[in-house]
């Protein structure tokens, strides 16, 4: 069975928002390391990763996640996970990286609270 990822991006006022459709793993995770680049935040702006479409994550996808956290922070900027799936929540979760990320219902609601804070 062929792996697949499919990804969105979009420039908000808050900074980049990148949405991930499919599978994140070993075999995809490279597709989003190529992207980040392009999808660098201004100082003091957010990236957005918008989750909502994830149907699987494994340990590669979560280093990616990490990699576009340590992304964002070398723009001095900050990461922002959206639309977590349950699954990728529990994961989060029990490897501590909820502590970690800043987590919003939607992609909109981290705009908003973006737009809260820096406004």
């Amino acid at each position: 069975m062929t792996k697949h990822l499919t990804l969105h991006t979009r420039t908000t006022a808050a900074g980049p928002v990148l949405e991930l459709v499919g599978e994140l793993d070993h075999r995809t995770a490279p597709e989003v390391r190529a992207v980040l680049p392009g999808l660098t935040p201004s100082p003091g702006q957010q990236l957005v990763l918008d989750l909502g479409g994830l149907a699987f994550c494994d340990s590669t996808g979560i280093t990616v996640l990490i990699t576009a956290r340590n992304h964002a922070l070398a723009a001095n900027a900050t990461v922002v996970l959206a639309a977590v799936p349950s699954h990728l929540d529990r994961i989060l979760r029990i490897v501590g990286l909820d502590h970690v990320f800043a987590v919003r219902r939607t992609a909109q609601d981290a705009e908003t609270a973006w737009h809260t804070s820096s406004g």
